[in-house]
């Protein structure tokens, strides 16, 4: 009886995330890609600290129709000082593809005090490097000094969907 009872919980909990991701006009169906790596794949040399140090170009698909502009979050949760904030743009127009190094939208400070995107470069040992897209109901308003905890906290309620893409990097 009790298991039944947890099983008809965990379905209207799954019933009810669903129906609050609809609402907003959203999902679960956004997918980011790159074609410089495959997710959980490593992340080419040109991308990181021993390379060229820029962004690779990446593909969403799946925008919800209501999205009025991205997000992007990428960090390290292996560095060794905890999670380290490789880059943090907002109010990217609506687009399908981020070119490679580009500039989106607006950035905020990362953890390598700049606003400009910092590859990978891990001190030892293979690190994730997680790059997390967000589609927003709205345009977001904060400074472009501001860090990622800023943007996450002005996210709150304005996100319709995200995905994410995991890459690998080890320097040799």
């Amino acid at each position: 009886m009790r298991k039944t009872v947890l099983v008809l919980m965990s379905l209207v909990f799954i019933f009810i995330s669903a129906s609050n991701a609809s609402e907003k006009g959203g999902g679960i169906n956004m997918k980011l890609k790159s074609p410089e790596f495959e997710n959980n794949g490593y992340i080419p040399k040109r991308f990181t600290c021993q390379g060229n140090d820029i962004n690779p170009k990446l593909q969403i698909e799946g925008i919800p129709a209501k999205t009025k502009s991205l997000a992007l979050i990428v960090y390290d949760p292996d560095a060794p000082v905890g999670t380290w904030v490789h880059w943090v743009v907002y109010n990217i127009p609506v687009i399908s593809t981020i070119e490679e190094d580009s500039i989106p939208g607006k950035q905020c400070i990362n953890d390598f005090g700049r606003k400009a995107y910092g590859g990978p470069c891990p001190p030892s040992g293979t690190h994730r490097y997680f790059f997390k897209i967000y589609a927003l109901d709205t345009e977001l308003d904060i400074g472009e000094g501001t860090r990622k905890i800023e943007l996450e906290k002005a996210m709150e309620g304005h996100v319709l969907d995200k995905a994410e893409l995991i890459g690998l990097y080890r320097k040799e």
